[in-house]
């Protein structure tokens, strides 16, 4: 199943699954018994979500971040070793985690903002997982069983900000400044994540291209290392890291610019799409 939220046309927000024949919106249906996707997530419920709900035209809706209200985000930096080797910076020996926050992401086909502060705003394409059954001190080989999906990444960087410090935080935090989406896409429709691969075009250029299988550090270590510091909810997001390619190290530089197109697509996950904006003042 492919598991989004959205806004329909009055403003109210709901969620269900994106089908052949448009959105099924389970939220109108059981939005009594689950407030939104998270609350399916932690009720462990989504396959009640399969065919269920009124369809609505998928352009009739602002599809949002699949999970709007995740407990956390929390982000892997260079997790592929061509980006390792254009920042560089030595091959981490355990995850280098750093947070988002919900107001830096929206969703597929909401402009990405460059940040008045800045024009130094950077695209990063990744692969992100949904958290689907609460847990901590997990064990390696338990991984795949916390996962409820699969989804497309943009990590948008503002690199002057992120470099500021030895902290990644500032530069990661702009509001509006990232993407997730379209969907979630369910492990079984998904097949081996680590089988799949990552482009990220912008203008329609290919500027990144990796097979899920280059990460550094694995899914099933980040999931064992992040239970051991605190507890996985449903709902949550981790976002792996990006390939090589990004703006900032390329000869010349590429930053993102209003009227530009971003894509992020993985092989049996989706194509997430977002155009760039200025800040409004």
């Amino acid at each position: 199943m492919k598991l989004v939220s959205f806004r329909r046309a009055d403003g109210t927000a709901s969620y269900g699954t994106m089908t052949d024949a448009g959105i099924l919106d389970a939220g109108a249906v059981l939005g009594a018994r689950h407030a939104d996707l998270k609350a399916v997530l932690a009720a462990g419920a989504v396959e009640q979500l399969r065919g269920q709900g009124t369809p609505i035209a998928a352009d009739a809706v602002t599809l949002l971040p699949p999970v709007p209200n995740p407990d956390k985000i929390l982000c892997i930096g260079l997790n592929y070793l061509p980006h390792i080797l254009e920042s560089g910076r030595p091959k981490p020996e355990y995850p280098s985690i750093f947070t988002r926050y919900p107001s830096s992401i929206v969703g597929h086909g909401t402009p990405l903002e460059r940040p008045r502060a800045s024009r130094e705003f950077d695209y990063e394409g990744e692969l992100a997982f949904v958290i689907g059954r609460d847990g901590r001190h997990i064990a390696e080989a338990d991984a795949w069983d916390h996962i409820a999906g699969y989804a497309c990444f943009n990590e948008g960087s503002v690199r002057d900000y992120q470099n500021h410090t030895t902290q990644f935080w500032p530069g990661k935090s702009f509001e509006r400044s990232g993407a997730m989406g379209p969907w979630i896409v369910t492990p079984d429709e998904v097949g081996d994540i680590r089988q799949q691969s990552l482009t990220t075009r912008v203008n329609g250029n290919v500027e990144q291209h990796a097979p899920i299988s280059d990460l550094a550090i694995g899914i099933p270590e980040i999931v064992a290392y992040a239970s051991t510091v605190l507890t996985l909810r449903a709902g949550d997001v981790i976002v792996t890291g990006t390939p090589g390619g990004v703006g900032r190290y390329r000869k010349p530089q590429l930053f993102l610019e209003p009227g530009m197109t971003v894509e992020v697509e993985i092989t049996n996950v989706g194509v997430l799409r977002n155009g760039v904006i200025d800040e409004p003042a």
